[in-house]
């Protein structure tokens, strides 16, 4: 998924509101932009810290930038916007690029099911059980190469389990799909001590069938691209 327009580098001045970033960019103007990211951010959000904008000009939007990557200044990056796993992750099921969900005859984003909730994606195959597939984007890292989620406390998360473990109980697949936003990480863990609630969740819907998928991404200011298969680790 190539970044509608081109990104512009700053440094990261303060992000508060969860949602506002003031960033200064490289021609020396400070900047407001959208941070579309409700997680804590822990590590990704200290002043000083190299980012990259995504300008636009709609006048629908108050806001003319959004942030969209921290640039670690290693030659790794991480994707801040929580929007970008489905816009990518849609193209690569609709191209047969995820292993495992290369053919089916429909694809569907933001169905309702459930309890007053909507599942990001859901796979019909003639034949084959319904797949209903709960995206979670992954961006905590507070040991090298280990990712974590969540990164702060998430009922809706956590119902979001209960949800899929109901649709197992109904005849259904379902499947919880985590995109590491991080190109320095080469495997995933739950964050129990953020959320014990969550990681309990987990362990009851995969024990009643829900399957995990943990997929990583090639991230460069120009595009975020579907990478490899990564390993939950506990």
């Amino acid at each position: 998924m190539r970044f509608q327009t081109p990104l512009v580098p700053g440094t990261l001045i303060r992000r508060y509101k969860r949602f506002l970033a003031d960033v200064a960019l490289a021609d020396g103007q400070d900047v407001t932009a959208h941070c579309a990211n409700p997680g804590s951010m822990t590590g990704l959000a200290e002043p000083g810290m190299q980012v990259w904008l995504e300008p636009n000009d709609d006048p629908k939007k108050k806001l003319k930038y959004g942030w969209r990557l921290v640039d670690h200044g290693n030659g790794h990056f991480t994707g801040v916007d929580t929007a970008v796993p489905n816009r990518m992750l849609r193209q690569a099921l609709e191209t047969g690029a995820i292993p495992g969900l290369e053919d089916f005859d429909t694809l569907r984003a933001e169905v309702p099911y459930g309890e007053n909730s909507r599942i990001d994606f859901l796979i019909k195959t003639e034949g084959q059980s319904d797949l209903y597939i709960e995206v979670k984007s992954v961006t905590l890292s507070r040991t090298a190469g280990l990712a974590e989620f969540p990164d702060s406390v998430t009922k809706r998360g956590t119902k979001h389990l209960q949800e899929l473990a109901n649709m197992v109980a109904q005849g259904h697949r379902a499947m919880m799909l985590y995109l590491v936003q991080r190109t320095d990480c080469d495997r995933m863990t739950l964050a129990q001590d953020i959320d014990p609630a969550y990681a309990s969740a987990w362990r009851a819907a995969t024990e009643a069938g829900v399957e995990t998928l943990v997929l990583d991404c090639q991230i460069t200011p120009e595009a975020v691209q579907m990478g490899k298969l990564l390993r939950m680790s506990f």
